[in-house]
């Protein structure tokens, strides 16, 4: 299984503003580039297919998210559907230096604004046939 990143890079402020987002911790990281964005509430298709330079869209808010994060080496998380999570799972990102952003769009709308602008998801070949 090949996995390819297609996307071109953008900054977390970016991706805040095209959201309308509500950075809930680390506005200071604000200027960390990502390449790609995936969306999935599923924390071993995370673990599976997502790399280190990508940000996560999930509405899945309990702090395994951070933990699944912590494990693929990923800095930023968008929360949808205006989901808001827990003060612990917020305190365990401040910890370890991962932007928590939450947005009022669905999963679909979110890849799609972040898609329109130029970052692309990551293409998992040979899973989906």
């Amino acid at each position: 299984m090949e996995i390819q990143d297609w996307g071109g890079k953008m900054k977390l402020r970016e991706i805040e503003q095209i959201l309308n987002a509500e950075v809930l911790v680390g506005e200071e990281f604000l200027d960390r580039e990502v390449f790609s964005a995936f969306g999935s509430d599923l924390m071993s298709d995370v673990l599976a297919f997502i790399n280190d330079k990508s940000i996560l869209l999930t509405g899945l808010t309990n702090p395994q998210v951070i933990r699944t994060a912590e494990m693929v080496d990923l800095f930023a998380i968008v929360f949808v559907r205006g989901k808001m999570p827990s003060q612990d799972l917020l305190d365990l990102a401040l910890e370890k230096n991962i932007t928590i952003m939450t947005t009022e769009y669905t999963l679909y709308t979110t890849s799609g604004k972040l898609y329109e602008r130029g970052l692309k998801g990551i293409e998992v070949e040979g899973v989906l046939r």
